[in-house]
């Protein structure tokens, strides 16, 4: 896996944006007491069920891959020139 430039801030960027699309598929949306970590997984599953990320194979299913998926979907969401993908 090769780490992306600006990775930590891109991953902040696709939390930010994943609650917002979350909310819009009718989740109730995320408590004030829910971890990173479980946002991340439950953003990761929500994009894997609508088939917007590719899921990970099953032994590679972890934290650490599970953000570089996020931070690689909103990479290619954001526009070209976009300040994080410089």
């Amino acid at each position: 896996m090769k780490k992306i430039k600006n990775e930590t801030a891109l991953l902040k960027k696709a939390i930010e944006i994943g609650e917002k699309y979350a909310k819009n598929r009718g989740y109730k949306g995320f408590s004030g007491t829910d971890s990173a970590k479980q946002k991340i997984e439950s953003l990761y599953r929500l994009l894997v069920h609508d088939k917007l990320v590719q899921p990970l194979a099953k032994d590679q299913e972890n934290q650490l891959n599970m953000k570089h998926k996020l931070a690689l979907w909103i990479s290619k969401q954001l526009p070209e020139g976009h300040e994080l993908l410089k």
